[in-house]
């Protein structure tokens, strides 16, 4: 959590953490500020300290919104500073980052790097700035990183946020189910009122606008794919496809906050009108899987038990997974779950490979989504629910939908 950071920072041996980019779509500054209107901003968070928020000055009042202590940029006077530097930018950037450091009490020390900015500006800056302040190490942490560990469990307000998104998500997926089943069919077959297929990228415009109305964005698109696509888990549809009757159809929906906020995740599978007997049982299939492996999670263990649990349950019901064979592209193909935030994917991780760090704690978000795919029979099964883990270790979904898999045509 958010109050773990200082002792996260210490555990990591760090003295701050250097955080630059936009406010928006920015998981890093996000959580530290809360999230608001800013285009460039800098934060500093020093070990100990509240974080400091340095914002160019058209943008003040945005950032005295975040409540943090602010300083304004214009105050290093940057003509100055590229003059000195005879106008290489790296170096006069590089030189206010020492000022805004040294203010704050950093000379020396490790220094973690977050946030977003182009890899190449990135590179020419922090070169620099080592180069500046030799007594600094600066860090950028791959394993485990302090961020990630301290977002790994979530604050009740967090909860609330990403609660809400559960609430829309759910709601735009009513919308969606609505819009599918009030179509006339013809040959199997959607179709509109002037008689042309209803497409896939069609539904999607829709799912759009309506996340739009709820104040949410789609900024990593929409899964919705029919028939053979539902069996390879990441195609996300193809836009021109029509859509049949008893055909699957894998929804997965993870929109987040507009401007870049908190994320949910979700996914239904779905079969219009009917599904053939080979749908059902493997609908079945991931259903029973679903359940068993979400009543045996308990506090304290690791994620990757249940990555291996379900792969145990799966192959038992004659399915191949991933465990036996990490090639297959068939069967049970990829990891049960992930934990979410400000990133749709963040710890904690539900993989085999996951790093024992990872075990479901009070506080931790994640998903729990078992799937079978079989593109060469033209079908994919996935479930999945957002769950959070409540500070009694209970299991809570944080936004209900039935499990149908059949939806009726009402035309």
């Amino acid at each position: 959590m958010k109050s773990d950071l200082d002792a996260l920072m210490q555990a990591h041996q760090l003295d701050a953490l250097l955080i630059t980019g936009p406010a928006q779509h920015n998981p890093a500054m996000v959580y530290l500020t809360g999230g608001c209107h800013l285009t460039k901003a800098d934060l500093i968070k020093v070990r100990g300290k509240e974080p400091v928020l340095f914002s160019n000055p058209m943008e003040r009042e945005e950032a005295a919104r975040t409540g943090l202590s602010t300083k304004n940029l214009a105050d290093y006077r940057m003509q100055d500073l590229l003059k000195a530097a005879q106008g290489d930018a790296s170096k006069a950037i590089a030189q206010r980052y020492k000022l805004m450091l040294t203010e704050l009490g950093i000379t020396e020390g490790r220094v973690a790097l977050y946030g977003q900015v182009d890899a190449g500006v990135g590179f020419a800056i922090y070169s620099a700035l080592q180069a500046e302040m030799p007594g600094l190490t600066l860090v950028g942490e791959t394993s485990n990183p302090v961020l990630m560990e301290a977002m790994s469990t979530k604050e009740p307000a967090e909860i609330e946020r990403i609660r809400r998104m559960g609430q829309i998500t759910t709601t735009v997926v009513g919308n969606t189910a609505d819009f599918l089943t009030s179509h006339a069919v013809k040959d199997e077959v959607l179709v509109k009122a002037d008689g042309q297929p209803l497409t896939i990228g069609e539904v999607k415009n829709r799912i759009n606008l309506w996340l739009a109305e709820h104040g949410a964005e789609n900024p990593e698109g929409t899964i919705f794919a029919i028939g053979r696509d539902a069996g390879v888990p990441h195609s996300t549809g193809c836009a021109t496809d029509p859509l049949r009757l008893g055909q699957t159809i894998v929804y997965d929906i993870f929109p987040c906050e507009a401007g870049g906020g908190y994320f949910y995740d979700f996914t239904r599978t779905w079969c219009l009108g009917y599904a053939p007997d080979p749908v059902l049982a493997l609908y079945q299939d991931v259903l029973d899987v679903y359940k068993q492996v979400s009543a045996e999670m308990q506090v304290g263990a690791p994620c990757k038990n249940y990555q291996k649990r379900t792969c145990e349950l799966f192959e038992a019901k004659g399915h191949p997974t991933i465990d036996s064979n990490p090639t297959i592209e068939s069967g049970y193909v990829h990891s049960l779950g992930h934990g979410l935030g400000l990133h749709v994917h963040e710890q904690p991780w539900f993989g085999s490979s996951s790093i024992e760090n990872d075990t479901i704690l009070p506080g931790a978000v994640f998903t729990i989504e078992p799937g079978l795919y079989y593109p060469d029979r033209g079908m994919g099964v996935r479930l999945e629910n957002t769950v959070w883990v409540r500070p009694d270790g209970t299991i809570e979904v944080l936004a209900d939908y039935p499990f149908d898999l059949v939806l009726p045509i009402k035309r």
